[in-house]
């Protein structure tokens, strides 16, 4: 009975505290930088403390969150969610490690209001990370454009810079976003992680009037594309790695993030200034790693 009436005390506590889900698009430049691996492990990291973690999936196909997981299953549409033919929880494919993860490819969301989306966005999940997909213009598409927060994942090399602040600068553009998060992947040191970061903060100060937060760093590690190649998450599979420990102490701070409004924001219609020249951004990150 005691029991009993403790678990429900902390039911009581847990309904009060939530004030919603956490939503966080994670995107980047090329392909290749690790964005859904990234997504992947962090949802991984999350449910092992606790956390309810829906993965929003827009990268559909061959490079999709379900496909790297071995084909998970039961991942379903959702228009059909939207629709309401299906309940949230009946749509998703729940994956042993204790995260959801929903198909939704840009073409679902067509058609339904913001608000719409963000009712779906509002439901039981503690962290939505959504796997976002940029159209041609480099726009979020309207679900991901409901996020807290925009997680830029790049890689310590001139033309990943060169290619994370281009997307931003298209991001900034359509979505007049004024903040961005860094998480540099693949690093060989903390030193260069501090670079990298430092030559985005600098450029995009100076030239976007947007500033950028240190997300974290994840470590180059070669248990991490072994993982990948079984079909499972590094912080599953090999979870004493680096890239493991990294990833887990991200998801720790992601918890701490200030809660900013959704972005919401309609295309930027006021001029902007002048963007600096790609390959002079690539010319300042060179030059600070060699220096």
């Amino acid at each position: 009975m005691v029991k009993q009436v403790t678990d429900q005390a902390e039911g009581l506590r847990r309904l009060l505290a939530k004030s919603g889900s956490r939503v966080v698009a994670v995107t980047g430049g090329p392909v290749g930088v690790g964005c859904t691996s990234t997504v992947i492990n962090l949802a991984a990291a999350l449910a092992a403390l606790g956390k309810d973690v829906l993965v929003i999936d827009e990268r559909l196909g061959a490079n999709s969150v379900s496909t790297m997981l071995g084909g998970l299953r039961g991942a379903g549409s959702l228009r059909a969610v939207l629709d309401g033919e299906l309940a949230l929880d009946e749509a998703c494919a729940r994956h042993e490690l204790g995260f959801s993860v929903l198909a939704a490819s840009r073409e679902n969301c067509a058609g339904y209001s913001g608000a719409q989306l963000g009712m779906l966005l509002a439901g039981p999940a503690d962290v939505v990370l959504v796997d976002a997909r940029l159209d041609r213009q480099g726009a979020l598409s309207p679900l991901a454009a409901q996020a807290h927060d925009v997680m830029i994942v790049t890689r310590v090399a001139a033309q990943a810079i060169t290619e994370a602040y281009a997307c931003m600068k298209r991001l900034h553009l359509e979505h007049a976003i004024p903040q961005f998060r860094v998480l540099v992947n693949h690093v060989s040191s903390l030193a260069d992680a501090h670079t990298t970061f430092e030559n985005l903060a600098e450029v995009a100060a100076r030239y976007l009037s947007v500033s950028i937060e240190d997300a974290g760093c994840v470590a180059a590690d070669p248990l991490m594309e072994r993982s990948l190649e079984l079909r499972r998450c590094v912080v599953d599979a090999y979870p004493s790695a680096q890239s493991a420990r990294d990833y887990r102490h991200v998801a720790s701070e992601m918890l701490y993030w200030p809660m900013r409004p959704a972005l919401c924001s309609p295309r930027a219609e006021a001029s902007v200034r002048t963007a600096m020249p790609a390959s002079a951004l690539a010319d300042s990150a060179a030059a600070r790693q060699h220096a």
